[in-house]
């Protein structure tokens, strides 16, 4: 697996105190491949990212980053996007350019159309959506063999969130492997390969479909969309909201059928392939 992989973990675990955050993940990224680690917050998603940068070290189990041990001149060939962005609040988005550049030694790139109007602005003071992209612009100054990104959506809108993928995958078209984290799960669809991890394990991995496979859900229409969530719930059923329409996740309709007639609330019900989200939460109460 290392000859072709860009950053590999081999069972990685990491430990603070009596807490363990990591347990044991495996995992890889190949050149040209976007893998999605989706998990809730708090799941270990970015303790496996520092741990992989190796700012963090791990207290079981190897890293093996661009060809071996993570150290200053390999971190140096990759890209990386933090939760918190990696850019100075109190520097200009032209400023914050200039002094990224320099560190890696190479021309600070130019500001992104999009951002022109922000050239000047100080980075605090822009729109959250706007410093993500200009985030972005910057770890790629230096044409990073490796993106790691850590949650790089959260908190935009649509049209940012939209904006941001498509760059993701202009680097990944070009050979650059990118780990992408996010809790949000219908960005499976953006990925080549998931990791899914649920209380610092890997519990799951592979394509959308491989992962769902033959779990099915149980979709109820009704009126009574709270009651029915509510009954639902309370019986112990993996049942979620989707929007007013009620979801039952790895369960038999016949069985979501005896318990909403048991509760007296009218219904219909269809039978439908479960979903990314669905299928994460039935790993995670497993």
């Amino acid at each position: 697996m290392s000859g072709t992989s860009l950053v590999q973990a081999d069972a990685v675990t990491r430990r603070f105190g009596n807490f363990t955050a990591v347990d044991q993940v495996t995992m890889h990224v190949a050149p040209g491949e976007v893998v999605g680690l989706l998990g809730a917050n708090g799941a270990g998603k970015t303790t496996l990212i520092r741990m992989l940068l190796g700012v963090l070290a791990t207290s079981d189990g190897h890293v093996t980053l661009l060809g071996g041990h993570p150290n200053r001149q390999r971190r140096s060939r990759l890209g990386y996007v933090p939760q918190n962005l990696g850019l100075y609040r109190d520097l200009t988005v032209t400023e914050n350019f200039d002094f990224i550049a320099g560190s890696y030694g190479v021309t600070p790139p130019p500001v992104p159309d999009e951002l022109a109007d922000y050239r000047d602005t100080l980075v605090g003071a822009m729109p959250l959506g706007a410093q993500r992209q200009a985030a972005f612009a910057a770890a790629l100054a230096h044409h990073p063999e490796l993106l790691l990104l850590d949650e790089p959506t959260s908190g935009v809108d649509a049209l940012a969130r939209a904006r941001l993928w498509d760059t993701i995958r202009a680097q990944s078209d070009n050979g650059v492997g990118v780990l992408v984290s996010t809790h949000y799960m219908q960005e499976a669809q953006e990925c080549d390969r998931l990791l899914l991890m649920s209380h610092g394990e890997l519990v799951a991995q592979g394509t959308e479909t491989d992962i769902i496979g033959n779990t099915t859900a149980a979709v109820v229409h009704t009126d009574n969309w709270a009651d029915a969530f509510a009954a639902l719930n309370a019986a112990g059923t993996a049942v979620i909201l989707d929007g007013r329409t009620v979801r039952v996740a790895d369960t038999t309709p016949a069985d979501v059928e005896h318990i909403l007639d048991t509760a007296g609330i009218h219904h219909h019900i269809e039978p439908a392939p479960a979903t990314i989200e669905e299928r994460m939460l039935i790993l995670a109460r497993t």
